[in-house]
């Protein structure tokens, strides 16, 4: 293989293809993770002048890596490569991360205090390393830096895992066979250095290490929960979760219908892909997990009758619309009761339509709020109270405010807001005799 061959990501760019391209170099998937100290025995070299790494660049350039890492530390370990020469003690040579080496000699020197600067986080591999193994190195952690899916994300948990169990195993003295640092999946891999660490509490890599080392606002609950569910998936469907953004939730009471109903759970999959319908997948797993006897067509069937009954409740929750009779009820109940107040008096219902998307349901509420009375009530209706139509004002530009700085409005927001004005637009149609358009604006103008 060439360098050549590594400019575009395989597969569409799947981190978990990615890092598989380093089980192609033997030295790279003998890699390990160490801290190494910054001066002294064991402190890495750069080469092609073996320069001091703190003394060739001035701070300035390094101004805001330093900053960073003082808080939070390096997240991203540096590449290194271990030189064994007959005779003499092994050297440690930087391979990639040389910003990253300067920064931190320089904050070891003039922020001695700062534990984030005691040591050099590092992958360490047996060297010397060849062109193309660097260039691969290069290429799979540029293209790291891209966000990561759940399944991407599990597989990079396990990886970091193993480098850690491994650095440990080999300070222990407990040697790494070469058919271990061969197996691919990360799940196996690990399951294989657990069995070399055995009862030997020292040599554990637990999560609160993997997620401290990573800098990951990700508690060790959800890191499990993410492995769990990539363990129990075939990693060709894991993808195309990935790919079809399957939430962690999902994924983890598939994975629980899987393995008690494997074909019905591969048939619920494969029709909802191939119907391109898989926002019914949340629903069809629980109906599968809550009626074993349904065969798979059954199961997406009553998801869908399921989902449609949500649907419309929330519909008509939105669209609900007061009877003649209900409507004069309330007429007569008088100005307090006219409009929902501060002091929590009930009025007009108003139904938040963004139940999943809280930042949402004030604008959407207010927008629903306006709507409640009907289009053919009797003539000399009271009109709305004006707090009333400035609440629904002031949601609709909170609304816009949001979406003009780039937010998305959720899928279900979208549908619940269209009834909404649909709605809303038939009573501003139904202007009473001989008020004009122009009047409308004018006045609209004003009370806005």
């Amino acid at each position: 293989m060439t360098s050549t061959s590594l400019e575009a990501p395989p597969d569409g760019g799947s981190m978990i293809r990615l890092t598989e391209i380093l089980h192609r170099s033997v030295k790279l998937r003998q890699r390990r993770f160490e801290m190494l100290p910054l001066r002294g025995q064991g402190a890495p070299f750069t080469e092609p002048h073996a320069r001091n790494p703190s003394d060739s660049l001035p701070p300035s350039e390094l101004a805001d890596l330093i900053s960073s890492m003082s808080v939070i530390g390096l997240l991203e370990p540096v590449l290194a490569e271990e030189i064994v020469v007959d005779g003499k003690a092994p050297t440690i040579r930087l391979v990639t991360g040389e910003r990253r080496l300067r920064a931190m000699r320089w904050g070891a020197v003039n922020r001695p205090d700062n534990p984030h600067f005691a040591a050099l986080p590092a992958v360490v591999c047996p060297g010397p390393l060849s062109e193309e193994e660097r260039h691969m190195w290069r290429f799979v952690e540029n293209f790291a830096r891209e966000p990561l899916r759940p399944g991407e994300q599990a597989a990079a948990l396990l990886y970091q895992r193993c480098a850690i169990l491994v650095g440990k195993l080999l300070k222990a003295g407990k040697p790494v066979p070469q058919e271990v640092y061969a197996i691919p999946d990360p799940a196996e891999r690990f399951h294989a250095l657990e069995k070399i660490r055995g009862t030997d509490t020292a040599c554990a890599a637990p999560w609160s290490e993997v997620l401290d080392r990573l800098g990951l606002q990700l508690n060790e609950r959800k890191a499990g929960e993410l492995v769990r569910a990539f363990r129990a998936l075939p990693r060709d469907l894991t993808e195309e979760m990935d790919e079809a953004a399957v939430r962690l939730n999902t994924r983890i009471k598939f994975a629980e219908l899987r393995n008690g109903r494997a074909q019905a759970a591969e048939g619920i999959w494969a029709a909802l892909k191939s119907s391109k319908r898989l926002h019914l997948l949340p629903t069809a797993v629980n109906v599968g997990l809550e009626e074993p006897e349904l065969d798979p067509e059954e199961i997406i069937t009553e998801a869908e009758e399921r989902q449609d009954a949500a649907n419309a409740g929330r519909r008509a929750k939105l669209t609900r619309v007061l009877s003649s009779s209900e409507a004069q009820e309330e007429s007569e109940d008088g100005e307090d009761d006219a409009a929902p107040s501060a002091s929590g008096q009930e009025g007009p219902p108003e139904v938040s339509v963004a139940e999943d998307a809280s930042q949402l349901a004030p604008a959407s509420a207010a927008a629903a709020g306006t709507a409640v009375l009907t289009a053919d009530a009797a003539p000399g209706r009271p009109a709305v109270e004006t707090d009333t139509i400035r609440t629904a004002l002031d949601g609709i530009r909170s609304l816009l405010v949001e979406v003009r700085a780039g937010k998305e409005i959720a899928r279900y927001d979208r549908g619940s807001l269209r009834l909404a004005l649909r709605e809303l637009s038939t009573h501003l149609d139904d202007a009473p005799a001989g008020e004009t358009d122009h009047d409308a604006m004018n006045e609209g103008s004003e009370a806005a």
